[in-house]
């Protein structure tokens, strides 16, 4: 009993040692860093029964759509937000549960009331700033037709006094601040207000064009998460580029014969130019480990082991899953590894610890035809590595006897942050990644 009551306090249910006592479900953490979610779908229906292990729900966080397992038996006694919900604080109530043999007739005025109990919590949380709730209620009650005309009479370009989270949100959603009346004190924009400032402005916006000019497409919390950081990462981080071409004759040959040698023995098992390129990542991170860090503000993080993040295109957005201790590992387990993380990552089925963290980032877009561009930084990692497609070109080869030679080159780009990473420091760097590429058999050694 004491542990089948841990188990549901773990979860955010709350109940009771009544029988017939419903219990609210609450928005669960998929990961540490997760504030808020989204449902993408139930897949129990209300009234349903379940069993522990069954999945309730697919919950959609920042980068993937995850399953949510009953810890318990019991019955979905009613859904409080349906499917498609966004922006669900973590520990919002989104549904009620109950035991077999419970009475559920009174599930919906308990749904709606537990509805109405989590606006509540963000009111209080959302207001970190040093005024105090109460004096914004006093101040909205009793100066709210003078606080209008004040705010009516602001000249463009003077300051904009918002709370901290107000501002994060408006970012988020791109509401320009000016345009929001706060309701604060002295006309102070909240939280409230920006939230408020989305409903009629989308409406004002349905009806402005037919419909055949263009699609409103509703911003998932995956594409709304990889807008601000990289923005952020943009704007922060004092980015600069190296660019080198390699040749990849000799890699073509060494790929052509492992995959002659795999297909004997499995025909699915193939080696791509792209488990080449994170088995040179590694190796050179362990020649210059300067590039293999993370700047944590007050100290740069210098890391071990490459776990390098490669970044996968999904019908949502760009998610970045992980391949543990690179260097450790060979080639075909390294092949194996990046192929089920990106099938797994397309599926929307990644678990948090397959995305989050890395040391090391690789963007390759060669596949596409696309034979140079830049990269943003991952951050807190100090580098990410654009890749290429390998084209033939012509050389200069005083050795032949026409003066000239056409070689298979791939160019690369390294983007680093210099506040950890000098240009020496990265030209060293890309110089040791060339070196294993062009003469991969030093993987081996």
């Amino acid at each position: 009993m004491a542990s089948s009551l841990a188990r549901i306090l773990s979860r955010g249910i709350h109940s009771s040692a009544r029988h017939n006592a419903l219990a609210k479900f609450a928005m669960p953490a998929m990961s540490p860093t997760m504030s808020e979610g989204g449902i993408s779908s139930w897949k129990k229906k209300e009234g349903e029964s379940f069993t522990a292990g069954d999945v309730l729900l697919e919950v959609e966080t920042d980068k993937a759509t995850i399953d949510v397992e009953a810890q318990d038996d019991g019955i979905l006694a009613k859904i409080i937000l349906p499917d498609g919900s966004k922006n669900i604080p973590v520990g919002s109530p989104i549904a009620v549960l109950a035991e077999e043999g419970d009475d559920l007739s009174a599930a919906t005025d308990f749904a709606e009331k537990a509805a109405q109990e989590k606006v509540e919590p963000s009111k209080d949380a959302e207001e970190k700033a040093p005024t105090p709730p109460k004096v914004e209620e006093s101040a909205e009650e009793k100066k709210p037709a003078k606080e209008e005309p004040k705010k009516a009479d602001l000249p463009t370009g003077d300051r904009i006094f918002a709370s901290p989270i107000a501002k994060k949100i408006a970012l988020e959603r791109g509401i320009p601040l000016s345009k929001v009346k706060g309701t604060g004190p002295n006309g102070r924009i909240i939280r409230e207000d920006v939230e408020k400032f989305k409903t009629p402005a989308a409406g004002a916006a349905a009806p402005a064009a037919p419909s055949e000019d263009y699609v409103d497409i509703p911003v998932s919390n995956m594409r709304r998460t990889i807008g601000t950081r990289l923005t952020q990462s943009k704007q922060d981080i004092p980015h600069y580029y190296l660019t080198v071409s390699i040749d990849m004759s000799k890699v073509s040959k060494l790929r052509e014969v492992f995959n002659k040698t795999l297909g004997e023995k499995d025909k699915a098992a193939k080696l791509s130019v792209n488990d080449f390129i994170l088995k040179a990542v590694s190796c050179a991170l362990v020649d210059v480990p300067e590039a293999n860090s993370a700047w944590l503000g007050e100290t740069m993080r210098q890391y071990k082991k490459a776990d390098i993040c490669v970044a996968v295109a999904t019908p949502t957005g760009l998610i970045t899953p992980i391949v543990k201790d690179v260097g450790g590992k060979g080639l075909a387990t390294i092949s194996a590894e990046a192929k089920a993380l990106a099938k797994k990552a397309r599926d929307g089925k990644l678990q948090p610890h397959e995305y989050q963290g890395g040391t090391f980032t690789v963007s390759n877009l060669g596949m596409f035809d696309i034979d140079h561009f830049t990269a943003i930084i991952n951050p807190p990692q100090s580098c990410i590595l654009a890749v290429g497609s390998t084209q033939p070109t012509i050389v200069p080869a005083p050795e032949e006897e026409r003066g000239f030679k056409t070689v298979p080159l791939m160019k690369v780009t390294l983007s680093s942050d210099h506040r950890t990473v000098d240009g020496a420091v990265g030209s060293r760097w890309l110089a040791a990644f060339k070196g294993y590429l062009e003469n991969p058999l030093t993987f081996m050694l």
